[in-house]
């Protein structure tokens, strides 16, 4: 071997030692109370709310990565994290401008109610925080090439789960590229979900309840900034009670057509800006609750039981959180009923249900009350029972899918 080889030899050699010797110091330094007090300061000052972290491991073999283990966001109630794992572009250290290539969340609880805390808590930082010079320009927020959620629990506002498996990328991209989830535990357990991104549109097919719920989804720039949002769904023999679970008030399979559009700026408020259009028939339909037959020969005196439907036909147009069901019809042998009920923001009910029997016919029905205490009161009619309207409203829940 040349002098001019021993010398490659032993530079590179002493390379990897020091490599070596800097990773093992900078993941001993990591892994130090210092670190970690450093860390979980800077993470709270990011959020806006207290961050305790666990231990923070980093590691260059066989890819870089930075794990934090047991983070916990004191918001109320708290954000549990029991790993994060953060895995830079190899190209991109090498570069000097470090990109995230993936981010790794795996066996979090993230309740509603605290991440609205923290999103509230992160708009008093944007307020707090200095505005740009006029002109600048807006900057853009750097997204991981890829998000990967494993056990990932959601408690909403009624202190129901779902736990989910996903994975999201976006290679470069403000909007995804792709999206799967699959429902592990929950109302919706079982449920799987797919979006590609095509040309115009994304590309939606989700499987629940034994049937599918199809469709192009759009996101377009809009006048001022903002953004508008549009789709189109068609559901096929998806049983009922897996959109309303746990409730199976209502049960059937389950046809729709569904149009959807929303104009907005800040996407935490799509929900209150969103306008759908459905047209729907149930086929078999079961509802669990009511006698309507009972309840229009003795004029609503009846308290229990069930109503089987040939079918079960309407529109649901929303907008925002009040929902309109209008057109109703049932019909079943010689019981058929027609009418239309509105749900407002306020949860309160109000509408008109017209029951027929065989030669009892145009039996009208006023409907009232809130969805968790709904009424039905024939008018003009004295009700023999209180307990009716009670009964009654619980069948009428179930066709609000509530």
């Amino acid at each position: 071997m040349g002098r001019a080889m021993k010398w490659v030899v032993g530079l590179v050699a002493g390379g990897v030692v020091l490599l070596a010797a800097a990773v093992f110091g900078l993941s001993r330094w990591a892994g130090s109370d210092d670190f970690r007090l450093r860390a979980q300061q800077q993470a709270a000052q990011a959020l806006g709310v207290p961050v305790q972290l666990g231990k923070i491991d980093v590691a260059i073999w066989p890819t870089p990565s930075v794990e934090v283990h047991d983070v916990r966001v004191q918001t109320k109630p708290p954000l549990t994290l029991q790993r994060v794992e953060a895995r830079p572009v190899w190209t991109s250290l090498l570069l000097g401008r470090p990109e995230l290539g993936s981010l790794v969340v795996r066996h979090a609880v993230l309740p509603q109610q605290g991440l609205t805390a923290l999103a509230a808590a992160l708009q008093k930082q944007e307020g707090a925080a200095a505005k740009p010079a006029p002109g600048a320009a807006a900057s853009r927020p750097q997204l991981p090439r890829r998000i990967v959620l494993e056990r990932v629990t959601w408690v909403d506002a009624k202190a129901q789960k779902l736990t989910v498996d996903a994975e999201v990328e976006f290679e470069g991209e403000l909007l995804p590229q792709t999206a799967r989830i699959q429902v592990v535990e929950g109302r919706y357990a079982g449920a799987k979900a797919q979006l590609e991104r095509q040309p115009e549109a994304w590309q939606l097919r989700s499987e629940i309840g034994g049937g599918t719920i199809t469709g192009p989804l759009r996101l377009e720039p809009a006048r001022g900034g903002g953004w508008r949002f549009s789709g189109e769904l068609a559901t096929n023999g998806v049983e009922v009670s897996a959109l309303t679970a746990p409730s199976r008030t209502l049960t059937g399979k389950l046809e729709a057509r569904t149009s959807m559009q929303a104009e907005f700026k800040d996407p935490a408020a799509l929900a209150d800006v969103l306008r759908s259009q459905t047209r729907f028939t149930v086929r078999k339909a079961l509802l669990q609750g009511v006698d309507l037959a009972a309840a229009v020969r003795t004029l609503g005196a009846s308290r229990d039981g069930q109503t089987a439907l040939d079918t079960l036909t309407g529109q649901v147009a929303t907008q925002g959180k009040v929902v309109h069901l209008t057109n109703l019809v049932a019909s079943s042998g010689l019981l058929s009923a027609n009418g239309n009920v509105t749900l407002a923001a306020d949860r309160s009910l109000s509408g008109k249900v017209t029951a027929s029997i065989g030669q009892i016919a145009g039996v009208p029905l006023q409907v009232g009350g809130t969805l968790d205490q709904p009424s039905v009161t024939p008018t003009g009619v004295a009700l023999p029972g209180a307990g009716v309207a009670s009964d009654i409203g619980k069948g009428l829940r179930g066709l609000l899918g509530r």
